[in-house]
């Protein structure tokens, strides 16, 4: 089975979203092509996502995982578990044990990458010891406050550096997860 990986964009300041949950921030950072071609390698990597779902467990325009470019299964986490939704090609299913939605999406996405989506996802799951390697993009922008990718851990993470490169967009760094 593939791996399990933590993707995500951040400011220099580590945050992933500014204080309301915006990421707005993250679409006015300069990029040249090299910057663009790493992404989409790393996206091509994804046989699906395990995200949290919004409280009405919809997807409203806007909401789709990697803006509804990628059709491979979603699951997402509820305190209220139901049954699938399809939207656009894309299947979402709502579930309540993020261990079994993790063991899900790997058979979904086979040998290729489960991606972790959002900050209290990653979190629990590198407590629960299931992710395998993180891959970050840091961009040149400081917000001061926001909502913390990592911030909440209940103990240190080891990391393995597997990979940096630096583009006008920011730095990309790939690490593995030390066990």
């Amino acid at each position: 089975m593939g791996k399990v990986l933590i993707h995500a964009t951040v400011t220099v300041d580590g945050f992933m979203a500014d204080s309301e949950g915006g990421v707005d921030w993250m679409f006015d950072v300069e990029s040249v092509e090299a910057d663009t071609s790493l992404v989409d390698r790393v996206v091509q990597e994804i046989g699906a996502v395990v995200g949290g779902a919004n409280k009405t467990q919809t997807i409203e325009e806007g909401e789709e995982p990697y803006g509804g470019m990628l059709k491979v299964p979603v699951f997402l986490m509820t305190h209220s578990p139901r049954g699938p939704i399809e939207k656009d090609g894309t299947t979402y299913a709502f579930l309540d044990d993020l261990r079994q939605a993790v063991d899900q999406a790997k058979g979904a996405a086979g040998e290729k990458t489960v991606a972790l989506l959002g900050g209290s996802i990653s979190r629990q799951c590198l407590e629960l010891g299931l992710v395998d390697e993180i891959q970050l993009h840091v961009v040149p922008i400081l917000l001061g406050q926001g909502i913390s990718l990592f911030s909440g851990l209940e103990h240190p993470v080891t990391l393995e550096r597997l990979e940096t490169e630096a583009f006008a967009g920011g730095i990309h760094l790939r690490f593995r997860v030390v066990r």
